[in-house]
């Protein structure tokens, strides 16, 4: 019976063997842990002893790609806002000259609200992006945490279950 869970374990998660668990499938397979019979479990994690370190190399992996996304998108928010700084300066100075009508006034005014109003939605965009990432960090470090506890605690239902089965 437990080489019958093992194996619908490994063809719910696509895999014909526990070498071709890869890290897309260690989500799938840690949710799939509370289905398993216990000794299923604790048979399927001395297959995979990997199991924790992949989860935290995961995590940093994640964690890494984020600094890097966020770096580069600071790096894409400083010359934006430089090359908007430089056309609002631009437009003070065509607005400081005294030979222009009152509709090419209007219009530098409109060219120089149109720029503050673009640098706002910029702003508000770059806060949008961060707290996706922050969500996307805040998932996959939640996601290791559940992998712990199911380890961990497979670990202990199957002490658990080793003990009372001694003291009957």
């Amino acid at each position: 019976m437990g080489d019958v869970n093992e194996s619908a374990v490994k063809r719910k998660l696509g895999i014909p063997s526990w070498r071709n668990l890869s890290k897309d499938k260690v989500l799938k397979f840690a949710a799939a842990m509370p289905e398993m019979a216990t000794e299923v479990r604790l048979k399927l994690i001395e297959q995979f002893p990997a199991f924790k370190d992949l989860g935290k190399t995961n995590i940093d992996a994640v964690t890494e790609a984020h600094k890097s996304t966020l770096a580069a998108n600071e790096n894409s928010q400083n010359h934006f806002y430089k090359a908007s700084q430089d056309q609002r300066d631009a437009l003070q100075a065509d607005l400081g000259r005294d030979d222009l009508s009152w509709a090419q006034r209007e219009a530098l005014h409109d060219r120089l609200d149109q720029n503050v109003r673009r640098v706002g939605e910029k702003d508000s965009e770059s806060k949008q992006f961060m707290g996706a990432g922050m969500k996307v960090v805040a998932a996959a470090s939640a996601a290791a945490l559940g992998l712990g506890v199911v380890f961990v605690g497979g670990k202990i239902a199957g002490a658990s279950e080793d003990g009372s089965e001694e003291s009957q």
